[in-house]
């Protein structure tokens, strides 16, 4: 089930050999309903800790070739978020919660730019998400909203066990993604970024509640899940050890 008009997604951004298929899904559907000219891609942060990173010029390459940044809009963004971002091009070095995307970008909309703007799992993730569903409402250039992050990271790699191994440790991690998605599909924004630092159900909790706030702003009303899956699902080995939570969702 698909929502009639698309604001916004939510997509993973492990390896494609894991989670491609997931990503892929949605954007083809956002591609069925929408002709996005940019997207503003709110990414995870694993590496630049306390900046909400904008990156405001220029383009990002890819095998496909360049995705141009929306430079216009980004200023605009810039300007009216001043508290919560920066134009800091490094903070993107190394971090691939958005770069994973791009591809998929440029295959399906080639012509469409792009607003990469990495978001810490903090108070502000709610209010620039808000902000900037404030300024795409009067804004004549269609854009939708995604969002990049992986659901639990379980295994001793990760050091997050809490219930063994074995099929149910593997029952515990769906159970544990579904605790989070139920709240997306309801949009409880206020409820997401304390429900992932209880729960360790979200690498990218920032970005994910970054961008339904925008949704909600944008008039969405609900989420639709695309598909849920696992890394163990795609590629299972033995009795499970170790696994990361996948979701595709639109609004």
């Amino acid at each position: 089930m698909l929502p009639e008009r698309v604001v916004a997604g939510i997509v993973p951004h492990a390896g494609w050999q894991f989670s491609g298929a997931v990503a892929a899904r949605v954007f083809e559907s956002i591609r069925q309903k929408e002709k996005p000219e940019t997207f503003i891609i709110f990414g995870a942060v694993h590496r630049w800790a306390g900046i909400n990173a904008v990156y405001a010029r220029g383009a990002w390459a890819t095998p496909l070739g360049n995705v141009e940044i929306d430079e216009k809009l980004a200023q605009q963004i810039l300007e009216a978020t001043p508290q919560w971002t920066a134009n800091e091009p490094k903070a993107h070095s190394g971090e691939h919660s958005i770069e994973v995307q791009l591809p998929f970008i440029k295959y399906l909309f080639p012509q469409a730019q792009a607003i990469p703007i990495s978001v810490n799992p903090d108070a502000r993730a709610v209010l620039l998400g808000e902000r900037i569903g404030e300024i795409l409402k009067n804004h004549n250039r269609p854009t939708v909203v995604i969002g990049s992050t992986d659901l639990t990271h379980y295994g001793a790699v990760y050091a997050f066990t809490p219930v063994g191994y074995g099929p149910r440790a593997h029952e515990w991690v769906c159970e544990n993604d579904f605790r989070l998605l139920r709240l997306v599909e309801q949009m409880a924004v206020s409820e997401i970024l304390p429900e992932a630092k209880q729960h360790q159900n979200a690498c990218g909790a920032g970005a994910l509640a970054a961008t339904v706030a925008a949704a909600q702003v944008l008039g969405a009303e609900r989420g639709y899940l695309i598909e849920h899956t696992t890394s163990y699902d795609v590629l299972p080995e033995g009795e499970f050890q170790m696994g990361v939570g996948y979701a595709g969702m639109l609004f």
